[in-house]
């Protein structure tokens, strides 16, 4: 026989037997809504379980009765979205430069369009609002590697940099110290070299007498590809040694690395991922990020309003 549970004595209610500090448990019903409200949640669950997906199985799940897929509503949504969208990307495609200066509902296309892009593919590299990071390109201002047109942005998404497109966009830096093609001390000559022609030497107060060292080897070894001024060269995706704008970083200690290790990253190609409209569209945003260079004619200006008669 078990004890006969405990009653207190001020409520009159049995006590469960628990205690905490001298603090009794009552032992009092749940509240029947509480308990109503219980029994309907599990009723809800079951009725959910039968009508929608839910059950997990081992390669799959329970469809549900109803058959409802939040993947494929989304699919059918994407659908209907690009479809409705397809007409502007086809005239977007198809359109000339000076077709799309003069087409104020197509450019407000082309730059909405071309901002989704970059926020979903670009922006994880080249920052928001093509502000760049150390190894990726700024996008807003007017310094370009392979050329700032709307064509050749353009050119170099399709092909990409240093990619697998067969006709990609290729250059490349040698590593003149890691691979022992200069010693430390042309590499040092050369970075004060460098660090002269460019706009750096207002900030940093070049070696005059290791300029002038550098001059030489800069000849043999740079002049090649950076042209004898340093001013650079786009068909090869050498870049301008005279302003101070730097990938990698613009401090002594940076451009000697550059020197040193030879750095380049690599730029997907984008055309198996893109067709022709979007593509446009996202080279369209680029170039109006602030720094394109102008290859689309400016739109054509409203006609003048007759002039008045003169007085009699």
């Amino acid at each position: 026989m078990t004890d006969k549970p405990e009653r207190d004595a001020v409520t009159g209610v049995d006590t469960t037997g628990h205690e905490w500090d001298g603090v009794k448990e009552l032992d009092n019903p749940l509240p029947r809504w509480w308990l109503y409200i219980f029994y309907a949640s599990i009723a809800a669950a079951v009725i959910y379980w039968v009508l929608m997906p839910a059950w997990p199985l081992l390669n799959s799940y329970t469809p549900g009765v109803l058959g409802f897929s939040d993947r494929r509503n989304v699919a059918a949504e994407i659908e209907s979205l690009e479809g409705a969208r397809a007409p502007m990307f086809e005239r977007l495609a198809s359109a000339s430069s000076a077709d799309l200066a003069r087409d104020p509902e197509l450019q407000q296309f082309a730059r909405a369009a071309g901002e989704s892009v970059f926020g979903d593919y670009c922006r994880t590299c080249h920052g928001a609002g093509g502000a760049g990071a150390p190894g990726y390109p700024v996008l807003a201002d007017d310094v370009w590697i392979w050329g700032g047109s709307l064509a050749e942005i353009e050119h170099t998404l399709r092909v990409g940099v240093r990619a697998d497109h067969p006709d990609t966009r290729m250059s490349q830096m040698p590593a003149f110290g890691r691979d022992n093609l200069l010693s430390r001390d042309q590499i040092g000559d050369v970075t004060e070299y460098v660090i002269s022609v460019s706009a750096a030497r207002r900030r940093i107060e070049p070696n005059a007498a290791a300029a002038a060292r550098g001059a030489i080897v800069y000849g043999e070894q740079c002049a090649v590809c950076h042209g004898a001024s340093g001013a650079g060269d786009r068909n090869v995706g050498a870049p301008s040694l005279q302003d101070d704008l730097w990938l990698y970083g613009g401090s002594r200690e940076e451009i000697r690395r550059q020197v040193e290790l030879g750095r380049s990253g690599v730029m997907p190609s984008w055309e198996r991922r893109f067709d022709a409209g979007t593509l446009r569209a996202l080279a369209y945003y680029v170039h109006q990020m602030g720094g394109g260079e102008a290859d689309l004619p400016p739109a054509p200006a409203e006609p003048a309003p007759p002039a008045a008669p003169a007085p009699e």
